[in-house]
């Protein structure tokens, strides 16, 4: 409960605050007589009846999740086989294995829903989170998991300066970071400084594990505070730094070391066997036999023996090893629409059928005309919308959306995706019908009426005018297509631009340092527009690449960067109070709000609505998503729980 003793549990319908404790369905699991019913793994069941593996009822506690399969009930055995990229593809592993967070996405990624946490209680002002977690939950070890890990995990962990150079954003608000406390075994409370109305949702994606994601019996074996002997051990693994040590053995959301370590205890449906490391052909997790969900019918998950993630050095190999019958469940890497043909050409071949998959992202490609470049004479151009209308006005949207993407798109601008309930048509559509004249026109009118020889526009100084705009061909090859034809169609109204096919540290190294007269990137906040909003406003450093020392300005609290206009800094207050408003529906009428005045300003220049693509899955694969949302922050497959998919016999 909060402070004022209120709570807001239950209160929305959309993206609820869910306050429910989920139960073993109607089993009652302190009774012995109960697992009866109650089944696991052949294998662990064995090692039961010797005496090497505690009881089932032991091992899950009195309330594990109950999980109600997506089909039917499944049965137990097999690896599930899965391709990993090289040797920095560690996020493939997390979005199979290890997404278990205090909260996780509902399957249509519309609400969040108990997880790691049986429930929970918010205060009315969203200042105070009290979380209830399971009693009798095990680590992968077999050691209990309590509010003491939680508070470990980010008191003494993510809160240390010499792990975190700052604590993480989404354990931050108005700039300062919870403070977490236990108030008994099974309950924590997060205490933040300002209303932060998202903090459940943000615990749901990938990088809101850090809670649940740090051991306390086992990890604190690496920090000073509870090692006075810890210099030996970084000497004796030839490290410089008991830092270093800490990350060696524990890893992070986000690094491969995570998925190296056999020893580290999880709470994951399966547990490291072959690690993820140099020189590996392929990483092994098996099965976890303190995993904390069942099936409604008491049966312990996961059903899979584990998952046999194959390395592969390129995407040709992944392709091979699927149309050959040598995967079971895959999307990530080869879901390009140039591969589609391929693989529906081989279903029969393969043994396997198209999934889909929906894009969180609102655009297959936003350019950025860097408003703030540091030349003034571009920039008076580029901060101009009646030439950014000009550019949209000139492109062929239709001929891109035929040749690069077969057909399967429809002119964008940005905004959430037309099935969202934010949908906003004027900032979607406004100027994506072709129009040469108008475009034109709109030039002429801005001083750029002067042409050379050649028929290109001259700058008001005389100087041609022409930019480059920036592409990672390796990352996105089908936006190097669409800039080729980009640069045809503005060709058309006399502008010419370089498309610059440059790598991704170049890339980055440009737009950081505002050295960058334009780039493109897939234009995100399609389904997830409260996560990702850096095209409505200057809100990524690293991604608002129209104007990257606005994203400055906002992100240090006016300390760094450039101030913005007007209409940005307005923006910019409405997200933070829609960041901080419970109520859904007053969320929407303040997202409304900044919609409006992002599509009056018009900063970014779309092309087509994100396309869905597609993964692949085995024909005996079941209790697997026939359609998903395809999002870093909806880490599919994740959501669709991959402890219940099952091999049919």
């Amino acid at each position: 409960m909060g402070t004022d003793g209120k709570s807001v549990r239950g209160r929305m319908s959309r993206r609820a605050f869910l306050g429910t404790t989920t139960g073993f369905a109607g089993l009652a699991l302190t009774s012995g007589a109960s697992f009866a019913a109650a089944k696991e793994a052949p294998e662990l069941a064995a090692m039961v009846a010797k005496g090497d593996l505690p009881p089932l009822a032991e091992r899950i506690g009195e309330n594990p999740m109950v999980v109600t399969p997506a089909d039917r009930i499944g049965s137990y055995g097999g690896m599930w086989r899965r391709g990993l990229r090289g040797s920095s593809d560690h996020n493939g592993i997390l979005r199979c294995v290890g997404n278990n967070g205090l909260t996780r996405w509902d399957m249509d990624f519309t609400k969040v829903e108990p997880n790691v946490a049986a429930g929970w209680d918010v205060s009315d002002d969203a200042r105070t989170f009290v979380f209830h977690l399971r009693k009798g939950m095990k680590w992968s070890d077999g050691q209990p998991f309590t509010a003491d890990d939680v508070v470990f995990s980010i008191e003494d962990c993510v809160k240390n300066p010499e792990l975190y150079s700052s604590v993480p954003s989404i354990l931050t608000s108005g700039g300062k970071p919870a403070t977490v406390t236990k108030i008994d075994d099974e309950t924590v409370q997060f205490q933040f400084e300002e209303p932060y109305a998202l903090f459940l949702e943000q615990l749901a994606t990938p990088l809101g594990q850090h809670p649940t994601l740090f051991c306390k019996h086992y990890a604190s074996q690496f920090l000073p505070k509870y090692n006075d002997k810890l210099d030996d051990m970084v000497k004796a693994e030839g490290l410089s730094s008991w830092a270093d040590l800490f990350r060696a053995k524990n890893g992070d959301i986000e690094i491969p070391s995570r998925w190296a370590n056999p020893e580290k205890p999880v709470l994951d449906p399966w547990v490291v066997e072959e690690p993820y490391v140099g020189g590996a052909t392929r990483v092994i997790v098996k099965r976890n036999p303190y995993f904390w969900q069942i099936d409604t019918e008491g049966n312990q998950l996961p059903y899979l023996d584990g998952i046999n993630f194959g390395i592969s050095q390129d995407v040709e190999s992944l392709m091979l090893d699927v149309i050959s019958g040598k995967i079971d469940l895959q999307e990530r890497h080869i879901n390009s629409l140039a591969n589609k043909p391929t693989l529906a050409a081989n279903t029969e071949k393969g043994d396997y059928h198209l999934m889909e998959l929906v894009p969180s992202s609102a655009n297959v490609c936003s350019i950025y005309l860097n408003m703030c470049h540091k030349d003034p004479k571009m920039r008076a151009i580029f901060e101009q919308k009646d030439f950014r209308v000009a550019m949209s006005l000139a492109m062929d949207r239709e001929e891109i959306i035929d040749l690069i993407y077969l057909g399967q798109s429809e002119p964008y601008q940005t905004g959430p995706r037309p099935s969202h309930p934010w949908y906003f048509e004027k900032l979607s559509r406004q100027f994506t019908e072709r129009d040469l004249d108008k475009a034109n026109a709109l030039l002429d009118g801005i001083g750029l009426d002067k042409k050379d020889g050649s028929g290109m526009r001259l700058r008001p100084d005389g100087e041609k005018l022409f930019f480059s705009v920036d592409v990672i061909p390796t990352l996105y090859p089908d936006l190097v297509d669409v800039l080729e034809l980009v640069k045809s169609h503005w060709a058309e109204i006399g502008v010419d631009i370089k498309v610059n096919s440059i790598e991704r540290a170049l890339y980055y190294s440009r737009g950081d340092a505002n050295d960058h007269d334009a780039q493109v990137w897939p234009g995100p906040g399609g389904l997830d527009p409260m996560f990702d909003p850096r095209d409505y406003f200057a809100a990524h450093t690293q991604g608002s690449r129209y104007a990257v020392p606005w994203a400055q300005w906002y992100v240090s609290n006016g300390t760094q960067g450039e101030e913005p206009p007007e209409s940005q800094k307005q923006r910019m207050k409405l997200y933070d109070q829609a960041k901080a408003t419970v109520d859904l529906e007053e969320r929407g009428r303040l997202m409304h709000q900044l919609f409006e005045l992002t599509a009056d300003a018009f900063e970014t220049v779309g092309v087509c609505l994100g396309v869905n693509t597609f993964g692949v899955c085995r024909n005996n694969f079941l209790n697997t998503p026939k359609r998903e949302p395809d999002s870093w922050t909806y880490p599919n497959p994740a959501p669709a729980l991959p402890q219940q998919f099952f091999f049919e016999s």
